[in-house]
C-alpha cells in the first residue's frame, strides 16, 4: 500500500512543480525544483521506490528520444550540420575518453569500465532545460538550433557509448576493433529501423483509414506505440534502440506533413504527447530527489574504499567532473569555431562572424538533463557472477551532482549573457517565412472560397439563398483580407441554424484549403517545419471549433 502512496505522492509532486516555478522567483529551472519535491518525499515515507533499471530505461528513453527526434526543427538541422556533428561526436568522444581516464586517476575505486560510463553518460545535453531556462530571455534561434541538434545526436552517441562501457564492465571483456564495428552496425542497422517501422505503420494506419475511418483515440494510441515498436524491433536484430527511436522520431514529423491526420486527430495527439514529455521528465527528477539520501550514502562508503573518509570529497569530486566538462567543451567549441570559419573563408564562402558571447552561450548551452539521469539510473544492480555493481551508488551521485551544477550555472549565467547578444537575422528570416505562409494561405482560401460558393450556388438556384450565399461569401472574404491569419475567423452565434451550417461548410473548405498550402510550403521546405507545425495547430484549433 506504501508503494502506492508514494506513486500518488510522486505524480502530485510533478503536478505541483509546475505551480511552484511560476509561483518563486524567476530562474530557478523546474528540474531542481522537481528534485527538491523528491527529497521531501524520501523524508515522509520510510520505504523508497525500488528501481528496475531495465524497466526504467525501456520505459522513459524509446519517448523521450522519439519526441526529441519529432519535434526538433530540420531546418536549423540542416544549415548547423556542421557544427552539430562536431559537438555531437567529436565532443562526445573527446568528453568519454578525456573524462574517463581523469575519473579513473581521480577515484581509483572506480574501474576504468564504469569511469568511461559516467563519463558517456554525463556527455548528453538536454536543450529541454536550456529553454525553461531562458523563456524570459530567449536564446538566438541560430544558438538554439546548434543546441537542440547536438542534444538529439549526442543524447544517441552518448547513450550508446554508456551502454558498451556498461557492458564491458558487466561481461569482463572489451575490444576496441570489436567495439567500433559493433558501433557501425547498431547505429545504422537502428537508424534504419526506426524509418522503417514508422514508414510501414504509417502506410498500415492510412490503409486502415480509408476503409473504415479514423477514429482520434486510435490514431494518438498507434503514436504512443510507435517508439516502443521502434525500439524492440532494432533491439530484436541487436541494433540501437536508442538510435532507432531517434530516427523515428524524425519521420514521424515527415509522416505528419503529409496531412493526411484529421485537426482532431494531430490536435489530441499533440495534446497527449506534450502530458507524456511533461510527466516523463518530472517523474524522473522527482524520483532522483527520492533516491538521493540512499545513492548519498551508498557513494560515501565507495569513497571510503578510496582511504578519503570525509564526504567532502564527493563535492571534490563532483567540482572536478564540472570544470572538466566546462574545460571541454569550451575548447572544442572555441576549436571547432576557428576551424570551421578557416574552412569557408578558404573556400571563399562567407561566415558570420561568432564572438565571445556567442561561445559562451553555446557551453553554458550544454545542461545535462533528463537523459543523463534516464541512462545513469538504468546502471545494472549486479554483475553477471551476481556481485554488485562497482560504484554504482557513487556514479549516480556524480552524474545528479552534473546535472544539478549544470542547471545552477546555467540559469545563474545564461540570461545576462543572452542579453548581451544582438542577432537579429534568425528572426527577420521567421518573420518572412510567416509572411509567405499566411500570404499563400490567404490566396489558397480565397480560391476555396469561390469554389465553394459556385457548387452552393448550384445546389441553392432559389434568390434567397443566393443572398445568402454572397452575404456569407463577402463577410468570410472580408475576414480572410483583414486579420493576420486564416485561422482566426470566427463563427458568430447569432446565425439560424441553416445560415450556420452553409457558413460551416465554406469556412471548412478555407481552413482545409490554407492547411493543405502551409503542409505543401513544408514539403517543399519554403518554411520551417517548426512553423507550419504551429500554424496547422491554428488552424485544427479553428476548424475542431467550427465543427462543434
Amino acid at each position: 500500500m506504501e508503494s502506492l502512496d508514494i506513486a500518488l505522492a510522486m505524480m502530485a509532486a510533478v503536478g505541483i512543480s509546475g505551480a511552484l516555478a511560476r509561483m518563486l522567483p524567476a530562474g530557478i529551472p523546474l528540474p531542481l525544483i522537481q528534485i527538491a519535491l523528491g527529497f521531501v518525499i524520501a523524508g515522509v515515507f520510510e520505504e523508497g521506490v525500488e528501481l528496475d533499471p531495465d524497466v526504467f530505461f525501456l520505459l522513459f528513453l524509446p519517448p523521450l528520444l522519439f519526441l526529441d527526434g519529432w519535434r526538433i526543427p530540420k531546418e536549423g538541422l540542416w544549415r548547423e550540420k556542421g557544427g552539430i556533428i562536431q559537438l555531437s561526436f567529436g565532443l562526445v568522444l573527446l568528453t568519454v575518453l578525456g573524462l574517463g581516464l581523469i575519473l579513473h586517476w581521480l577515484i581509483p575505486a572506480m574501474p576504468l569500465a564504469v569511469a568511461f560510463a559516467v563519463a558517456a553518460i554525463v556527455s548528453p545535453t538536454d536543450p529541454v532545460a536550456v529553454s525553461a531556462i531562458t523563456r524570459k530571455v530567449p536564446v538566438p534561434k541560430r544558438l538554439m538550433s546548434v543546441l537542440e541538434g547536438e542534444s538529439l545526436f549526442n543524447d544517441a552517441t552518448g547513450l550508446v557509448a554508456f551502454r558498451t562501457a556498461v557492458a564491458a564492465v558487466v561481461t569482463g571483456t572489451f575490444s576496441i576493433s570489436h567495439a567500433a564495428l559493433s558501433f557501425i552496425w547498431v547505429a545504422a542497422a537502428g537508424l534504419a529501423t526506426g524509418v522503417v517501422v514508422t514508414w510501414g505503420l504509417s502506410r498500415a494506419r492510412t490503409a486502415v483509414v480509408k476503409r473504415v475511418g479514423e477514429e482520434p483515440g486510435a490514431e494518438v494510441l498507434l503514436s504512443l506505440m510507435v517508439p516502443f515498436a521502434a525500439y524492440f524491433a532494432a533491439e530484436y536484430i541487436s541494433a540501437s534502440g536508442i538510435l532507432a527511436a531517434v530516427s523515428a522520431g524524425v519521420t514521424m514529423s515527415y509522416v505528419e506533413l503529409s496531412g493526411s491526420s484529421s485537426a482532431l486527430t494531430r490536435m489530441h495527439r499533440q495534446s497527449t504527447w506534450n502530458v507524456v514529455q511533461f510527466a516523463l521528465n518530472g517523474t524522473m527528477f522527482v524520483l532522483l530527489g527520492e533516491q538521493l539520501p540512499g545513492i548519498y550514502t551508498g557513494a560515501v562508503e565507495a569513497i571510503a574504499e578510496t582511504g578519503h573518509h570525509n564526504p567532502l570529497w564527493l563535492v571534490v569530486y563532483a567540482l572536478v567532473i564540472c570544470i572538466v566538462l566546462g574545460v571541454f567543451r569550451f575548447g572544442w567549441v572555441y576549436a571547432s569555431v576557428r576551424f570551421e570559419g578557416w574552412r569557408k573563408r578558404r573556400r571563399g564562402i562567407p561566415f558570420p562572424e561568432v564572438g565571445a558571447g556567442m561561445m559562451m552561450v553555446l557551453t553554458l548551452g550544454g545542461v545535462r538533463g533528463a537523459i543523463t539521469l534516464a541512462g545513469v539510473l538504468t546502471l545494472p544492480l549486479v554483475l553477471n557472477d551476481g556481485t554488485p555493481f562497482p560504484a554504482r551508488d557513487l556514479a549516480i551521485l556524480l552524474a545528479a551532482t552534473v546535472i544539478i551544477t549544470s542547471l545552477v550555472l546555467a540559469s545563474a549565467l545564461m540570461p545576462p549573457v543572452v542579453k548581451m547578444l544582438r542577432h537579429q537575422s534568425s528572426g527577420i528570416k521567421r518573420e518572412q517565412q510567416e509572411y509567405l505562409a499566411v500570404q499563400t494561405a490567404r490566396e489558397a482560401a480565397e480560391r476555396a472560397l469561390q469554389e465553394e460558393v459556385d457548387r452552393l450556388t448550384s445546389e441553392f438556384p432559389d434568390a434567397r439563398e443566393q443572398d445568402l450565399l454572397s452575404s456569407v461569401a463577402e463577410r468570410l472574404l472580408a475576414d480572410i483580407r483583414a486579420v493576420s491569419a486564416v485561422s482566426e475567423l470566427g463563427l458568430p452565434d447569432e446565425w439560424l441554424a441553416h445560415e450556420k451550417r452553409v457558413e460551416q461548410r465554406m469556412r471548412l473548405a478555407v481552413i482545409d484549403a490554407a492547411r493543405q498550402s502551409i503542409f505543401a510550403l513544408a514539403r517543399q521546405h519554403k518554411i520551417s517545419d517548426e512553423l507550419a507545425r504551429e500554424m496547422v495547430a491554428r488552424l485544427d484549433m479553428e476548424e475542431v471549433r467550427n465543427r462543434h
